[in-house]
């Protein structure tokens, strides 16, 4: 499971100056200490990886300890979505690899219906895309499976209590300079949609501008004037905003192609020009986007 340095958080970053920087100077300092923390009798964990050995490696480790209980296993992430449905647990363990639906496309599910459950992705090693792909869907941390035991306990412990680990991906250089990127594409389509979308704050783009020229949380905080926990604050906002974001313009293009098809139905039965939208079409496209939008950003229409 993912290697750490030095008994230290795992950072699932490339770049080895990036990584001794952030491991030198970040705490958690407005997530609850594990230990002290008042935490549920039993943490309810379900696993689901289609290689038997790892699955059931993690269900042994797991159930030695006191505070944590596995209710459910699954070789599919298809089949650990029906049943999490079924009994949802504290903390899910999916694969970001599998057949049918990858850990960042059931995660995506699992946050819209069930938000309560917070996800672990694991994968067979550290990729940035993957983990870019994971830091969108909503995952609270993703691991390498090579992370050491300890590790992985302290990680389903810590995401139970509403953590995210895998904000310390932001720090990546090159992830920071993805969501810089993200964000302007979202600024493009926000103005089509009344600005419907989050945007970053002079200060968010700030400290990913920062991030993205390979300093460290010290050195943006010292740059910005500011203190570490404040650039925590920050990058907590800023992953919260790509989160609710990229779920809205997943709705925005399901939405399109709906219109899509309904003009293709349309042009089939009346011989309507392929171009032509009726008014009754574009008025329930629109209700229907902004419904949806409603629904994954919280904003009103």
């Amino acid at each position: 499971m993912t290697g750490e340095n030095k008994g230290t958080e795992n950072v699932l970053i490339t770049s080895a100056s990036a990584l001794k920087s952030f491991l030198a100077h970040f705490t958690y300092k407005n997530i609850p200490d594990t230990k002290t923390s008042r935490t549920p009798e039993k943490i309810k964990v379900f696993i689901s990886d289609p290689k038997a050995l790892f699955r059931d490696g993690l269900h042994f480790i797991i159930s030695r300890e006191e505070d944590l209980e596995v209710t459910g296993k699954s070789t599919s992430n298809e089949e650990a979505f029906a049943l999490i449905e079924l009994n949802p647990p504290n903390v899910a363990i999916l694969s970001m690899i599998d057949s049918k639906f990858n850990g960042p496309e059931i995660t995506c599910r699992i946050k819209i219906n069930l938000p309560s459950v917070s996800v672990i992705l694991t994968m067979d090693e550290n990729n940035d895309e993957q983990v870019f792909a994971a830091i969108k869907s909503g995952a609270s941390a993703c691991l390498t499976k090579d992370t050491k035991p300890e590790f992985l306990l302290s990680t389903i412990r810590l995401v139970a209590l509403g953590g995210q680990p895998i904000i310390k991906a932001l720090l990546i250089p090159e992830l920071a300079l993805r969501i810089l990127i993200e964000f302007e594409d979202f600024a493009v389509l926000s103005d089509q949609l009344n600005h419907v979308l989050a945007h970053l704050t002079r200060n968010e783009a700030e400290v990913l501008n920062c991030i993205r020229r390979s300093k460290g949380i010290r050195q943006v905080a010292a740059g910005l004037k500011t203190d570490e926990e404040t650039i925590q604050r920050y990058l907590e906002m800023i992953l919260t905003k790509l989160v609710a974001n990229d779920r809205a313009r997943a709705a925005i293009e399901a939405t399109q192609q709906s219109l899509f098809a309904m003009k293709a139905r349309t042009v089939k039965s009346s011989k309507i020009p392929a171009d032509y939208v009726t008014r009754e079409e574009f008025i329930k496209f629109e209700e229907s986007l902004m419904e949806r939008l409603k629904s994954l950003t919280g904003k009103s229409a």
